[in-house]
């Protein structure tokens, strides 16, 4: 028997399936995992002023949780393995950009107060000790995201099979081998399904959080290169791998690279990847066809 659980956290919906045997503990496990993405909020908001991340980047330096500590040795590893295109010190130049508060507060337009940011501060681990260098702070948003799908999964799976949708980030896992979950991609033109068997998908794109400052648009998906969001020839990038939080590095890689480059990255990582262009065309790479 399939069951579903919606809820809201960490500034999006929550989509939760799950088909434990008989429904066995059904109601127990959507409120474990309903309270583990609470937790991930309380740790990983920049938005909540008492929140770990928070008064990390107010302070410079914390002692955190381990979950803490992981997600921001993975968000450093993206940071190398990407090149600097996938970087965690934009928090600044998410706020030069007006997005300076949770999306659904944010005007529609208004003037820029500020000049692009700059990232590629240093962070340092030590333990479950975190120091950021003067004027660098942390945005582990999407990253962090990730990690509660993979980690709620993790949870589910020990019921069944499963699968965990927290805004377009989701995995899936439990089950038999043989299941599959179609899992519906946004294109112009329809919908297109893919089978996902195991791990994750993805999507970055910036046709949902956008908004105007001094009449121009911007977006949430910032280029570190220059501290502004990314003037893609993307639209939109969705990504399958092992986990969810490797697609989301992944998407945010590819978005940020443009078609040509991110075709050729997925083709070579042989990474399952749905590419919507901004003059509306689609291109699958990564072994789509």
């Amino acid at each position: 028997m399939m069951a579903r659980h919606d809820f809201r956290a960490m500034g999006t919906d929550v989509e939760v399936h799950l088909e434990a045997v008989d429904g066995v503990g059904t109601a127990a496990a959507f409120a474990e995992v309903e309270c583990m993405f609470e937790r991930f909020e309380q740790l990983f908001s920049r938005f909540r002023p008492d929140s770990t991340l928070s008064q990390l980047n107010a302070n410079g330096a914390a002692q955190v949780s381990d979950d803490f500590v992981t997600v921001v040795t993975l968000a450093l590893k993206a940071r190398e393995r990407t090149g600097g295109r996938v970087d965690p010190t934009v928090h600044d130049a998410l706020v030069a950009a007006g997005y300076d508060r949770s999306f659904e507060q944010l005007p529609t337009d208004g003037p820029l107060r500020q000049p692009p940011s700059p990232t590629g501060g240093g962070v340092r681990v030590s333990g479950r000790r975190v120091e950021l260098d003067p004027g660098t702070r942390l945005d582990l948003g999407g990253l962090a995201k990730g990690y509660a799908v993979d980690r709620a999964v993790e949870l589910l799976s020990r019921y069944g099979a499963c699968l965990v949708n927290a805004g377009g980030d989701l995995a899936v896992g439990g089950g038999p081998v043989a299941t599959v979950w179609p899992v519906s991609v946004p294109t112009p033109d329809a919908p297109l399904t893919i089978g996902v068997r195991s791990g994750g998908l993805a999507t970055s794109g910036r046709d949902k959080r956008r908004w105007r400052r001094d009449g121009a648009e911007q977006h949430h998906l910032i280029d570190p290169i220059t501290g502004l969001p990314a003037e893609s020839d993307l639209l939109r990038v969705s990504v399958a791998a092992p986990s969810a939080v490797e697609a989301e590095v992944l998407a945010k890689w590819l978005f940020i690279a443009g078609e040509d480059e991110a075709a050729a990255r997925a083709d070579a990582m042989a990474a399952p990847s749905v590419l919507v262009t901004a003059d509306g065309r689609v291109r699958l790479a990564g072994g789509l066809t």
